[in-house]
């Protein structure tokens, strides 16, 4: 991408959620937008993560878009290889390539107010654009640990989201530092081939028995013949998972028969009193994510594996030291310590109408109006943004309410520059919608209301879930269906509609809306 071009949308991202708004564009006819993505390959986290044993934990049913239904699912959890490319297939068949521009990270974005546009800056050029999707996902720039020595440690280190598929760990001493979703899946992977695993706990997990099979060529026939038996078995799927949200939100000491369940999982596999109490949590299950495997309880009993119930706190040369003081010598070190999810790099790009950074104006904590517009960023939505994750269900339900939320506010910027598109820079008509931080700040309250009596809030955890100050930016408090139902349309009422005929600005709707339903 060379000079300068404007485009109607620049869509940031090319996982599930700027894959989809790609489709969703094209299904409303935009057709003048660009996706750009900083590597040379679609599949956001699914590309990025290609650990050993990567898989995902949501029925791959669920796991994928309702407008793409795929009847050749090879498992009920299927794995990182077969959602990637299941990614690529998506961006095929609905002819996505020639607008994806990759290698084209996007350095800086600014607002221009005085062409109502966003001016872009990527490593491969420049561009500006009516509308940006920022579909960068919170689980894309890996989040490694200050450790005091990591930087003179001789061996070999990375994140599990960086894999080094170049260097064999077949013989190796590896230490395993962090025991989240991708931990316990590298775990049962690699110790066969290793020579010694230890494994740094901070905090134990709650794991569940992960129900995976391959799916009989039966029954992919029968989806394949019948496409409303591959609509039923996904319907059936989330209508479970709605009916667990509750015990989640509302009544939280509803899950202590989950516990009481995944207590008789850990005791099928470990027997050792010592090493159960080691595995076995503090707080109420579902406060930290519910892990799913069959497997890692196993691996754990292995006499190469060797479980450390305290964080990694240093390093000294080969030898890692845990903050209870024990010590092993390792090869590699291996961090499975998550994603920068509440402090997202991407907001330190993104420069609002007062020439303030989306990091600056969230340094109290993120928050936007129904996941999506945060006030002082007009024609910029977010997707996946904050209180938009989900504690036991599928996030491509939550992605496809955005983009349900992205195609209204395009239609009405359509209907309000009186055509479609809008115009070209400096016509008069253009307009954008700004938030306005009255409707972001009531949104906001009443998500953090109902989160109040949450397992996330209430349990009794610490998790990623929580930002610097403990205030959970996170996670939904409610099912998909409301979500679906809170995003449907865009209430002008809750923004500030901005014109470029002479520079001034125009508003809709009372300064206060009426009723902002979460």
């Amino acid at each position: 991408m060379t000079g300068h071009e404007h485009v109607r949308v620049a869509v940031v991202g090319s996982g599930f959620g700027g894959l989809g708004a790609a489709v969703r564009l094209r299904r409303e006819g935009v057709t003048d937008f660009v996706v750009l993505e900083r590597a040379s390959s679609v599949g956001g986290t699914w590309r990025d993560n290609s650990y050993p044993g990567c898989a995902c934990d949501v029925p791959s049913h669920l796991y994928s878009f309702s407008f793409a239904p795929n009847p050749d699912w090879p498992r009920t959890f299927s794995g990182q290889e077969h959602i990637r490319a299941y990614l690529e297939h998506v961006t095929d068949v609905f002819r996505l390539r020639p607008h994806i521009r990759f290698d084209s990270e996007v350095k800086r974005m600014a607002w221009n107010g005085e062409r109502l546009c966003w001016d872009i800056e990527t490593t491969s050029g420049n561009l500006s654009a009516d509308f940006v999707v920022s579909a960068t996902g919170p689980l894309s720039d890996p989040r490694m640990p200050d450790i005091p020595g990591l930087d003179s440690f001789p061996g070999k280190v990375f994140h599990s989201a960086r894999w080094d598929h170049d260097y064999e760990l077949r013989g190796k001493r590896v230490a395993m530092v962090g025991t989240g979703a991708s931990a316990i899946q590298i775990v049962p992977a690699i110790q066969p081939e290793v020579s010694r695993l230890t494994l740094f706990q901070r905090t134990p997990p709650w794991v569940m028995p992960r129900m995976d099979r391959a799916i009989s060529g039966a029954e992919r026939w029968l989806h394949r013949q019948l496409p409303f038996t591959t609509l039923a078995r996904r319907g059936l799927l989330w209508g479970i998972r709605e009916l667990q949200v509750q015990a989640f939100t509302k009544h939280p000491n509803e899950l202590g028969l989950v516990e009481k369940l995944a207590k008789q999982n850990m005791a099928r596999s470990i027997k050792d009193p010592a090493l159960r109490a080691k595995l076995t949590p503090d707080y109420r299950i579902g406060c930290k994510r519910i892990l799913l495997s069959s497997e890692y309880y196993p691996a754990l009993t292995r006499p190469n594996v060797d479980v450390v119930a305290s964080g990694l706190a240093e390093i000294r040369g080969s030898t890692v030291v845990a903050a209870d003081g024990t010590e092993a010598e390792v090869d590699a070190i291996v961090f499975g310590t998550g994603f920068h999810v509440t402090d997202m790099p991407i907001a330190d790009r993104v420069v609002g109408t007062d020439g303030q950074t989306l990091a600056e104006a969230w340094k109290g904590g993120m928050e936007a109006l129904r996941g999506a517009s945060a006030a002082g960023f007009p024609n910029w939505m977010t997707v996946i943004g904050p209180n938009t994750g989900l504690g036991n269900s599928s996030m491509i339900l939550m992605i496809e309410s955005q983009l349900n939320y992205m195609a209204d506010f395009l239609r009405q910027l359509a209907v309000l520059s009186g055509g479609n598109p809008p115009g070209p820079p400096g016509l008069g008509g253009r307009v954008a919608l700004d938030a306005r931080p009255s409707a972001v700040h009531a949104w906001n309250r009443r998500v953090q209301e109902r989160m109040k009596r949450t397992v996330w809030n209430t349990g009794g955890c610490t998790s990623w879930y929580l930002d610097a100050s403990g205030r959970n930016t996170t996670i939904w408090p409610g099912t998909t269906g409301e979500f679906r139902r809170a995003t449907r349309r865009v209430d002008l009422g809750e923004y500030a509609v901005v014109r470029a005929a002479d520079g001034s600005e125009g508003h809709t709707g009372a300064e206060e809306p009426a009723e902002v339903d979460a």
